[in-house]
């Protein structure tokens, strides 16, 4: 297990009380880690928080916007004061305000959306790779989406977001690579949490996107979890600029033949 071994280093990961945010800052912890759990809201947080701590783990709240920058350097100097370094860092949190054409999208909404998804991922990254490189390197892992390697006709604004995601990962891997900060980025196929209830509560649509992978089933958020924990420790060394596809084989998938 050393190669998973994440004592004694520290992950902050926005977007972390619920979802596929909250099952990586669990996972990171059970395996050493000290968490700075972040969202929105400070209940949520520490909500959280008290389940690491209860399971014997270390984690710290702090409640943030990541679309307001003021926020984001709020969340970077509370974890330098708890913990005095950021070995992991993990920008989850994403919005999905629109449903429909991109072409029929307001200028508030295409700014709203890149802002939380794109913009508040790259402040984060300036923020934390020089400190990072400074103590010798660090990880980094983005979450991208499985839409941002196929065409979306109602979603077109999210997966053009997570795919300028997935390049600026592919972008930072080549910056900070020569002073040990590995950058990488998931795709999640279809994952049961609430940003896709829509589609998992729909047992009609829930079979449809089961059976459009090799699988067989959709994702849990422990299922993204384990490739965070993988991509954030030695296990992954060797590993940089990737867009891992964690989908159950949706991607390679053909119904036909």
């Amino acid at each position: 297990m050393s190669l998973f071994d994440l004592t004694g280093r520290v992950a902050v990961i926005t977007g972390s009380s619920r979802g596929i945010g909250r099952a990586i800052a669990l996972e990171c912890a059970k395996m050493g880690a000290s968490v700075v759990v972040s969202s929105r809201k400070i209940e949520a947080c520490e909500a959280v928080v008290s389940e690491i701590e209860a399971a014997g783990g270390k984690a710290t709240a702090f409640a943030c916007n990541v679309g307001v920058k003021s926020d984001l350097e709020g969340l970077v100097a509370h974890a330098m004061r708890e913990y005095g370094r950021i070995d992991i860092l993990i920008p989850n949190a994403a919005i999905n305000p629109s449903y429909g054409p991109s072409s029929e999208v307001s200028d508030e909404i295409w700014n709203k959306v890149l802002t939380s998804n794109l913009t508040a991922t790259h402040w984060l990254c300036q923020m934390v790779l020089p400190g990072m490189a400074e103590r010798g390197g660090g990880s980094v892992i983005l979450l991208s989406s499985i839409v941002s390697v196929f065409g979306a006709a109602n979603i077109g604004i999210y997966a053009i977001s997570k795919a300028a995601e997935a390049q600026l990962a592919r972008n930072l891997a080549v910056e900070w690579g020569a002073r040990g900060i590995r950058v990488n980025s998931i795709a999640p196929g279809v994952v049961k949490t609430d940003f896709a209830k829509a589609l998992y509560e729909n047992p009609k649509a829930a079979a449809t996107i089961a059976n459009l992978s090799c699988l067989k089933r959709l994702g849990e958020p422990e299922d993204i979890a384990g490739v965070a924990v993988f991509l954030a420790s030695d296990a992954a060394r060797y590993i940089t600029g990737q867009l891992l596809l964690v989908d159950g084989g949706t991607s390679i998938f053909s119904p036909i033949g």
